[in-house]
This record gives C-alpha cells, sequence and structure tokens, in this order.
C-alpha cells in the first residue's frame, strides 16, 4: 500500500526544509531591535504612528504629510513630453489605480510604500517616476544615479524590459546585472555609464567588490518585491547596499504582501512614506477564480496530463527541480508540448524557455517557485498548483502570473486526502475561500474547471525555433576597387595548395 501511494505520487514535495529554512534565517534577523537607522542614526520613518496590522502583517506607518490626490490620466502628471509620448505610442493613457495614485507623491520626490498583487502596474508605478526624475542626468563612469533592486533574474529582466521603451525617449541607459550572465559584460556596461541599474543583491555587491560600481550617487532607490527578498535571506545584502546610496535619496518600496519581514526596511529606511494599497495582501481578483480539486494519489498523474493536454497553455507549479524534470518528460512523451524552468538551468537556458512559452512555441511550462515573480505572459488563463504550496505568500504569487491586469484567470490546486488540512489553512490565511471539488481523471468536471482532455499519446520534441537571419545589404559597385581593398581581399581568398593535391588554405591578415 505504502508503496504505491509513494509511487503513483510522483511529483508530490520531497521536503519542505530548503524553503523553511530560508526564510527561517531571516526570521532570526528581522527580530532583533531596528529603531537604528543607517550607520547609527535614527530610524528615519521613527516618530510618527502606526496603522493597526492585520494578522501577518506589521503595522503600516502613518503618513505625517498629507498624499497628493490620486490623478485621471498619465497626461495630468508633470511628466517629460517624451515620456508622455512614448506612453501614447504604448497605447497607455490611465493609469492603474496604484499608478494613479503614487504617482503625484513619487514625481514630488516622496518616499512611498506600494503594496499590490503582481499585475497590478507595480514596475510602471515606481519606474516612471524614477525615469522621469533621473532624465536630463548623466552618469559618470561606474556610478549609476538610479537603483532598482529585485529578488530574481527573472523580475530583473522583466523590470527592463518593462521600462525600456520610456528609458529610450529620455536617453537614458539602463544596464542588467544578475547572477548567472557574464559579470565581465556588466562590469563593462558600468564602466561605460549606466543611469539606471536594475539588479539582484548578490551579482550587484560582487560588482562592488570588485571596483566596477559604486552606490553613493545614487538618488533613487526602489525595492520591489521585498518580501521575498527577505524571505530568500537577502537582507544582509539589501541593508548593507542600501546603507551606500546617497543619503536623504528618495526610496519606494513595493511589493505584493507586506509581512513583517519587511517592517525592518520600512522602519529603517522610509521617511515619512506615502502608504498605497491596492487591495488586501491577501491579493484578492475578482477576475480571478480559485478551486482546490480533490484528487487520489493513485490518480494525480493521469489527471495532471489531460490538464497539460488541454487547449492553450498553463503553467504548473511543482515544489523541486527533479519533479519539474519528470513531469516535462511525461507530458512530452504523452504529446503534450511543454518545457521546465527551474533553478538548475542556466540563465540562457530559462530565458530561451520563458521567450519561447511567451511566444507560443510550446503551451505549459512546468515550473518550481522561481517562476512564482517576475513573469509575465499575455492571455494565461489557468495556473495549476500540481505540488501545493507550504504558504500562503507562495500560493499569492504563484496565482499572480494569471487574471494579470484585469484579465480573468483560474488557479487551480490539485489535493491528496493527506494535504487537504493544510490546503484549508493555506487558504484561511489568504484569505480565500476556494470551489472544492473532488475530481477524477477522464471525467466531465475536471474538463469542465481546466478544459482537460486526453493527450494524443504521440511523444513531441520541442526544439529551438528557426530564427531567420536577415540578409546583408550589398553595396551596389563603384567600378574599379581600390588597391588597399583588392590587397585585402586577395588575402582573404582562398588559394589551392601547390602541389596539385586540391586542398584549400585560408589565409587571412596578419595577426
Amino acid at each position: 500500500m505504502n508503496r504505491t501511494t509513494r509511487t503513483s505520487d510522483r511529483y508530490s514535495r520531497t521536503s519542505g526544509a530548503a524553503g523553511s529554512s530560508r526564510g527561517g534565517g531571516f526570521r532570526s534577523q528581522s527580530s532583533r531591535p531596528s529603531g537604528s537607522g543607517r550607520s547609527g542614526a535614527p530610524g528615519r520613518s521613527g516618530g510618527y504612528g502606526r496603522r493597526p496590522a492585520p494578522q501577518g502583517e506589521f503595522a503600516l506607518p502613518v503618513t505625517t504629510t498629507p498624499a497628493l490626490p490620486a490623478v485621471a490620466a498619465f497626461a495630468d502628471l508633470d511628466m517629460p513630453a517624451a515620456l508622455l509620448a512614448a506612453l501614447g505610442a504604448e497605447g497607455m493613457a490611465v493609469p492603474f489605480p496604484i499608478q494613479a495614485a503614487t504617482l503625484p507623491n513619487t514625481l514630488a520626490g516622496r518616499d512611498v510604500l506600494g503594496r499590490g498583487r503582481t499585475g497590478s502596474g507595480k514596475t510602471l508605478a515606481f519606474g516612471l517616476a524614477l525615469l522621469a526624475r533621473t532624465a536630463g542626468r548623466r552618469a559618470e563612469s561606474r556610478q549609476p544615479l538610479a537603483l532598482v533592486l529585485v529578488p530574481t533574474r527573472e523580475l530583473a529582466q522583466q523590470v527592463t524590459d518593462a521600462l525600456a521603451p520610456y528609458a529610450r525617449p529620455l536617453r537614458l541607459r539602463m544596464a542588467t546585472m544578475v547572477g548567472g550572465m557574464s559579470i565581465s559584460r556588466q562590469a563593462g556596461a558600468l564602466r561605460s555609464g549606466a543611469e539606471v541599474v536594475v539588479a539582484t543583491p548578490g551579482r550587484l555587491k560582487d560588482l562592488i567588490e570588485r571596483g566596477d560600481c559604486r552606490l553613493d550617487h545614487v538618488d533613487i532607490t526602489v525595492l520591489d518585491e521585498a518580501d521575498q527578498m527577505a524571505d530568500m535571506g537577502f537582507m544582509p545584502q539589501v541593508t548593507e547596499l542600501l546603507d551606500q546610496v546617497r543619503p536623504g535619496g528618495q526610496r519606494m518600496l513595493f511589493s505584493a504582501t507586506l509581512d513583517r519581514n519587511v517592517d525592518l526596511l520600512v522602519r529603517r529606511y522610509l521617511s515619512d512614506p506615502v502608504v498605497h494599497s491596492v487591495d488586501p495582501s491577501a491579493g484578492a481578483v475578482t477576475t480571478m477564480e480559485h478551486h482546490v480539486l480533490h484528487v487520489h494519489a493513485a490518480d494525480k498523474h493521469a489527471a495532471t496530463l489531460e490538464i497539460g493536454a488541454r487547449d492553450g497553455s498553463v503553467i504548473m507549479f511543482l515544489d523541486t527541480k527533479h519533479a519539474v524534470d519528470r513531469l516535462t518528460r511525461d507530458l512530452l512523451l504523452s504529446g503534450v508540448r511543454a518545457a521546465a524552468l527551474h533553478g538548475g538551468k542556466s540563465q540562457s537556458q530559462r530565458t530561451r524557455t520563458l521567450e519561447q512559452f511567451k511566444t507560443g512555441h510550446f503551451t505549459v511550462l512546468v515550473a518550481t517557485n522561481i517562476a512564482a515573480r517576475g513573469i509575465h505572459v499575455d492571455n494565461l488563463d489557468l495556473v495549476v498548483n500540481v505540488d501545493p504550496p507550504t504558504d500562503h505568500k507562495d500560493y499569492l504569487h504563484r496565482g499572480g502570473r494569471t487574471a494579470r491586469a484585469g484579465k480573468s484567470g483560474s488557479v487551480v490546486t490539485l489535493v491528496m486526502p493527506n494535504q487537504r488540512r493544510g490546503m484549508t489553512r493555506l487558504m484561511a490565511d489568504a484569505n480565500i475561500t476556494p470551489h472544492t471539488t473532488q475530481v477524477h481523471s477522464g471525467e466531465a468536471e475536471l474538463s469542465r474547471i481546466t478544459g482537460a482532455q486526453t493527450p494524443s499519446g504521440v511523444p513531441v520534441t520541442i526544439t529551438a525555433p528557426v530564427v531567420e537571419r536577415p540578409r546583408r545589404k550589398t553595396a551596389p559597385s563603384r567600378g574599379r576597387r581600390s588597391g588597399t581593398a583588392q590587397v585585402r581581399r586577395a588575402a582573404a581568398s582562398p588559394r589551392t595548395v601547390p602541389g596539385g593535391s586540391g586542398r584549400q588554405s585560408f589565409t587571412g591578415p596578419a595577426a
């Protein structure tokens, strides 16, 4: 009996130790007294009132200086004309709520503490203000003027991609500093000068220690998804970096959840911040449906494959990279176009996989929590927790990959009998009341909720799409070539080796 259960539940979590040890490592840090600010100075936000905190959250600071009112359109904001024109070219006229509420204040230089679920528009909420306030300035070598700290490489790339169309018209140079990529190239970008740097804490710390970057000219600092940086154990690195930026500069902290791990950053680094929350910490979204599907262990594998065979894209989350690889292999063998994404892949592999998923080269992305934040896929309407998350924040961030920017979507969690009690607690912590249904593979109810259907059974192989390279344009002949050009052409042409062997040698210019 036990052997059957273990074999059937092929993709259930093998251990929760890794995730818990990371979060636990920081919790001991956050419990220290943090009333002191940088270099022993008093905390920036000390001395003003605190708002009562919902369960699991810290008491939010009460703003002493009244916030500026929200705007109805981007045109109502005091931003450079080139930036407004770029917004218009992108079809952006009306800001999302978090943008409308925070931009008047961030453009005025106020510190901001913003909470909004993933997909609510946080990136432009801080990004437009950062670009507008940096416009017209030029960074010196190795000395950026604005900094965005993020927890993962994927989120760093997404932030860079989202801000690039607005940075270019302002002639602002952006550089992305993340692990898994050439540190020499990143150092070169800093040497050439970059006004805006988007970075993960570890890689930025490495560059600073090498002497390739200094932060004493940074006037604007953004922490995006600060709670995840805390959960991942980055807090010592983050505080070390924040202590190096210019004192008195603008600080913006944005996150989908604001739990007690973030309290240290708020009290130590934000000064009289404007506090704005788009929606509750639970991230409740009216366009998102939550389903808990009760499945038997012996039937879970078949149900998962049928969900993968649906029409349309889906992200499936599992706990470990080994489970991700196994499920991806089984999906491919059953005829489902799938690919894996986890920390065991190189950065170039991860970037290529995400791009292929976004363009529809395959339809199922099987991933660990590495894909829970910082990934945006247009029209993704289903997220499946093949392994239920152990933490309600992970659930919210996984689910945040769908129902973004007002679109509708569903989050489905497959729950076996021994997981039901834990899932009930998790949903209560997330303040979510899901639809609970008993399902079986091959039945109509599973298909109704997820679009599941029987896989073809014909194995498929995912190959990289062929990219057509543009042909070089040949300049029209202008008559006789110059003597120098003729010499170069002759030197670079293949010549027959003497002796009539028919082999060719290649003689190029001298090194």
